[in-house]
C-alpha cells in the first residue's frame, strides 16, 4: 500500500487517505482481504494523528470500502457491488426527487454534472 499527503493539496488528510485507500481498493492494487495497518500504526508512516486515519477508516467503512474484524484487524472489503449498489439507489433517490420538483431531465443531468465536477475538481 503506498499513500502520500500533500500538505498543499485543498483536500483534508483524512479525506487523501480515504480517496487514496478507496482508488487503490477499486483498482485492486489492495486487494480483497488485504490487511491494512493498524489505525496507530498508519498514522505513525504517515505523521498524522491516529484521530485523522481513524476518521478516514470510518468513512472507507461507512462506504463498504473496508471491514473491520476484531482481532483480525482492518480489511478490504469485496466493496465493488457494494459500492455500485449504494449509487445506484441514490440515483433513484435523486431522480424521484427531481421529478417531484418538476425539473426537466437536462435539468437533472445538468445538475449532477455540476456535483459530479465540484465533487472530483474537474
Amino acid at each position: 500500500m503506498s499513500l502520500r499527503i500533500d500538505i498543499d493539496d485543498s483536500a483534508p488528510p483524512y479525506e487523501q487517505v480515504r480517496a487514496q485507500i478507496s482508488e487503490q481498493a477499486r483498482s485492486g492494487a489492495l486487494p480483497v482481504g488485504y490487511r491494512l495497518p493498524t489505525v496507530r500504526g498508519l498514522a505513525e508512516t504517515l505523521g498524522l494523528a491516529a484521530n485523522t486515519v481513524a476518521k478516514a477508516y470510518r468513512a472507507l467503512e461507512a462506504d463498504g470500502v473496508i471491514e473491520t474484524r476484531g482481532r483480525n484487524g482492518t480489511v478490504i472489503a469485496a466493496a465493488g457491488s457494494a459500492a455500485q449498489r449504494e449509487a445506484a439507489s441514490a440515483a433513484q433517490a435523486f431522480a424521484e426527487r427531481v421529478r417531484r420538483l418538476g425539473l426537466t431531465e437536462e435539468e437533472a443531468l445538468a445538475a449532477v454534472r455540476d456535483a459530479l465536477r465540484a465533487a472530483y475538481g474537474a
